[in-house]
């Protein structure tokens, strides 16, 4: 009778779907019946020593036991490989999806299903402290770019039943895996299933990381202030979910996204926690006054110098005034070049090797501050202005909110320049509709403030003492605040 080798045929597709890559590496077994085995990985992210020591040494040495004849290949490569996460397959589409994943296929070849086994290579940067989250009070490790190690952190801090990881599969080229965790004790489900609605909604071809997740779920993409928190602390994270919040993992970057969030949210640090409660309020305050400092100090010297001179002191007017002699420019330029030079400075600093880039900002900052203030283009006023709003921004514990900071300064500037404090008190007064007409998954964005959470209070403005938070603000972000 003769014998159709399917295998043969599935291994012949599935080679042919990959293009035939150098690392495609495929392995022909004899057995003793006549019947042969295909082993196919790719050897660029399998382990090559697990594929030898873990299935090929068993089905040749279960091959030369004086045993009955084969009649099943898969339940005889079943009990003759000891590895539990084995899984069954059909067709050549889902073993390419697997092969991708760095799994290895046993296909015999007869018969239309064969066994996948997960050799791959788990290669990952090791865990180390964050870098954009530095922590002096608090746990030191940080995620990775692995997903699995990330979920394994959490699971490390937060040995709960309740605690959920579903896995979804976003990009139809680049097969990125996403995680959606959350508490289902304590999370809101209406909050839940909205988290899973966007993200089962996202149609795109690549998922590189978390920002385009961030960019597909977030309420509106018309405002400058994040919606979603990235952080790549796993302290953090446990810490959000215990408060009912959603976390987003992704794999390929150590940046996971939490939401709901709200306004005074941004203003919290991880390390708030780890240290008394009236410490931890005097920091917060500092970042909201220096929040305060970032959006109005440029502004406010551009319409008091240029419209409302009455409003100084005749000493700080006539020393105002003696320096800004031979400036050829009106106030709201010199701000807007000392201001737009600081970012370039702070860009290049980004960019530049790390052992150059700071010596870069630091000193082209002082040398062409100094050069500005001499050659008579700047005052010597801008240039302290200039100084304290930068280094008022940052001080933001957030990174995105840092450039929504500066986004506004741009726009204050701008109506203080055309028209004095008047335009300022508009841009004030349009801040605080956009700030009231913004939701978080469904949550008011000056939530506990409008609308008024009273239960919420003991962690927004200040944080209170921990015998008086006995019942965690959990429900507030996901529950109260939809209200």
């Amino acid at each position: 009778m003769l014998r159709i080798d399917t295998g043969k045929l599935i291994v012949e597709q599935i080679t042919e779907r990959l293009g035939k890559s150098p690392d495609f590496v495929c392995q022909q077994l004899e057995l003793n019946t006549e019947l042969d085995v295909y082993c196919i990985y790719l050897a660029s992210i399998a382990t090559i020593h697990q594929v030898e020591e873990m299935l090929l040494r068993p089905i040749v040495e279960g091959n030369q036991l004086p045993d009955a004849p084969i009649n099943d290949p898969i339940d005889w490569l079943k009990q003759i490989i000891p590895i539990a996460q084995q899984k069954e397959l059909s067709g050549p589409a889902e073993g390419i999806d697997k092969l991708l994943e760095g799994h290895c296929l046993i296909i015999p070849a007869s018969g239309d299903i064969y066994l996948s086994y997960d050799v791959s290579r788990g290669q990952y940067r090791s865990i180390a402290e964050p870098e954009t989250e530095a922590s002096i009070r608090g746990p030191r490790d940080g995620f990775v770019e692995d997903a699995a190690v990330n979920v394994a952190l959490i699971r490390k801090r937060l040995k709960n039943e309740h605690l959920v990881f579903e896995q979804m599969v976003i990009g139809s080229e680049t097969r990125t895996k996403v995680y959606l965790t959350y508490l289902n004790n304590v999370a809101s489900g209406q909050v839940v299933d909205e988290f899973r609605r966007r993200l089962l909604s996202i149609q795109t071809d690549s998922i590189l990381e978390s920002a385009y997740i961030e960019e597909w779920i977030q309420d509106t993409s018309l405002s400058p202030f994040p919606q979603l928190i990235s952080t790549e602390r796993p302290d953090s994270i446990v810490a959000k979910l215990l408060e009912g919040q959603v976390a987003v993992m992704t794999d390929g970057t150590p940046m996971a996204l939490v939401g709901p969030i709200t306004f005074f949210q941004l203003f919290a640090s991880p390390e708030d926690y780890y240290q008394r409660a009236d410490i931890a309020t005097l920091s917060r305050w500092l970042r909201m006054f220096a929040f305060l400092l970032s959006i109005f100090t440029p502004s406010l010297y551009i319409a008091v110098v240029s419209y409302h001179q009455e409003l100084l002191p005749t000493n700080l007017l006539i020393s105002l005034a003696a320096q800004r002699e031979e400036v050829p420019f009106p106030a709201f330029i010199e701000a807007f070049i000392m201001t737009v030079t600081f970012e370039i400075l702070r860009e290049a600093g980004l960019r530049m090797p790390r052992i150059a880039g700071q010596s870069i900002s630091i000193v082209g900052a002082l040398v062409l501050g100094q050069a500005a203030v001499e050659a008579g283009l700047v005052s010597a006023a801008m240039v302290i202005v200039v100084s304290l709003t930068a280094i008022s921004n940052f001080v933001s514990p957030n990174y995105s909110f840092g450039i929504a900071q500066r986004i506004i300064q741009f726009s204050f500037m701008l109506l203080s320049g055309l028209m004095g404090l008047f335009g300022l008190m508009c841009g004030v007064f349009f801040l605080l509709v956009h700030l009231v007409s913004i939701r978080s998954f469904g949550v008011k964005y000056l939530t506990p403030f409008a609308p008024v959470v009273l239960a919420d209070w003991k962690d927004s403005l200040v944080r209170v003492p921990r015998n008086m938070m006995k019942r965690l603000p959990r429900e507030s972000h996901a529950k109260r605040g939809r209200r």
